[in-house]
């Protein structure tokens, strides 16, 4: 995986709700044709922003506790969480300027 973190319905509250930095949540399934297209453009953006923020991946076939706690209805969908909350929501494959202009304002 890389710069993001995987995270499961059992670790979602201390990696991300609990975490002192924003957390991008990119909720994934491996089926998923556009989640495959924009897992790298997260992992540039966890990469670029370590430090300031981390990113974890939710496989959404494996953990349907928290896609459906947030409402996950089509994937990929991103959610910024900040101090526990979600911030920003971003749906479908986007690209890295669109990423970051969207995460910025919250770091």
């Amino acid at each position: 995986m890389g710069n993001a973190i995987e995270v499961t319905d059992a670790t979602f509250a201390k990696e991300v709700l609990e975490s002192s930095v924003p957390v991008l949540v990119d909720f994934w399934a491996v089926w998923c044709g556009p989640c495959k297209m924009i897992a790298p453009v997260v992992e540039e953006v966890a990469a670029a922003k370590a430090g300031k923020m981390k990113a974890g991946k939710i496989d959404v076939d494996k953990n349907h506790q928290v896609a459906t706690q947030y409402g996950i209805r089509s994937i990929p969908t991103l959610l910024l969480f900040k101090n526990g909350q979600v911030v920003e929501q971003i749906v479908g494959a986007v690209s890295k300027a669109a990423l970051l202009s969207k995460i910025e304002p919250h770091l």
